[in-house]
């Protein structure tokens, strides 16, 4: 630690800054794009028609069981040539590293955030869905007005929290060279020969923001917790 050398984090924070950029980007829309995609997976999961509920449990389970890094691996090179024969084009299309980076993390995130929502539903009496049913709302309806606020109330700690785990997780992409947070220190870590002092930067910045916002977490989870 003697020879810690902070003028290297000085200089080349402008480039890491980027990528702690290119981070946040990515985890605010996957988590906005997996709630979503993972609400609608909770609502076909506990649909009454057996074949929606069968197929929306089996991506659920089966992309659940397999590791991020692969489904990163599969996205990033599969979805050029998936592009390629959705619109009949002879090359791969080009994917820029966001929009491969969004792919893969709103697909796998969804699974994560359906279970959650699931549960939230679940969590929701019965009898709020009748009262929904005999004030004359159809199914959807209750479930926008009635359920779903309900259930975003209850889980949003949780929600949350999932998202502070995905925001850890964009870290796997630097595995394909794309300049994340932990991507670019890796690569001035590289060129500049201090591994050491970028890891421990890179390490203190993501054990500040993970833990300041795990602090927030819980002191929203006080505030909105519905006492019964």
């Amino acid at each position: 630690m003697q020879n810690f050398d902070f003028e290297v984090v000085m200089r080349t924070w402008p480039f890491l800054w980027q990528g702690l950029i290119f981070t946040i980007e990515v985890t605010l829309l996957s988590a906005l794009g997996g709630v979503v995609f993972g609400t609608l997976l909770a609502m076909a999961r506990l649909s009454s028609i057996k074949p929606i509920a069968w197929l929306a449990g089996f991506y659920v389970n089966g992309l659940r069981s397999i590791p991020l890094l692969l489904v990163i691996f599969w996205f990033y090179f599969l979805v050029p040539y998936l592009g390629a024969w959705l619109i009949g084009a002879k090359e791969p299309v080009r994917v820029g590293a966001l929009a491969s980076c969004l792919i893969t993390f709103i697909m796998f995130e969804a699974c994560y955030f359906c279970e959650i929502m699931r549960a939230g539903i679940q969590s929701i009496s019965r009898g709020q869905i009748w009262a929904g049913y005999a004030i004359g709302l159809n199914y959807w309806q209750t479930m926008a007005k009635v359920v779903l606020p309900q259930a975003f109330r209850n889980m949003l700690p949780v929600l949350l929290t999932q998202t502070i785990i995905l925001f850890q997780d964009v870290s796997l992409v630097s595995v394909l060279s794309i300049k994340d947070f932990f991507g670019a220190a890796q690569l001035v870590a590289t060129q500049e020969g201090r591994p050491l002092e970028m890891y421990i930067t890179v390490a203190l910045i993501y054990f500040v923001l993970c833990f300041v916002l795990s602090l927030m977490v819980k002191k929203l989870q006080k505030k909105i917790a519905i006492i019964r």
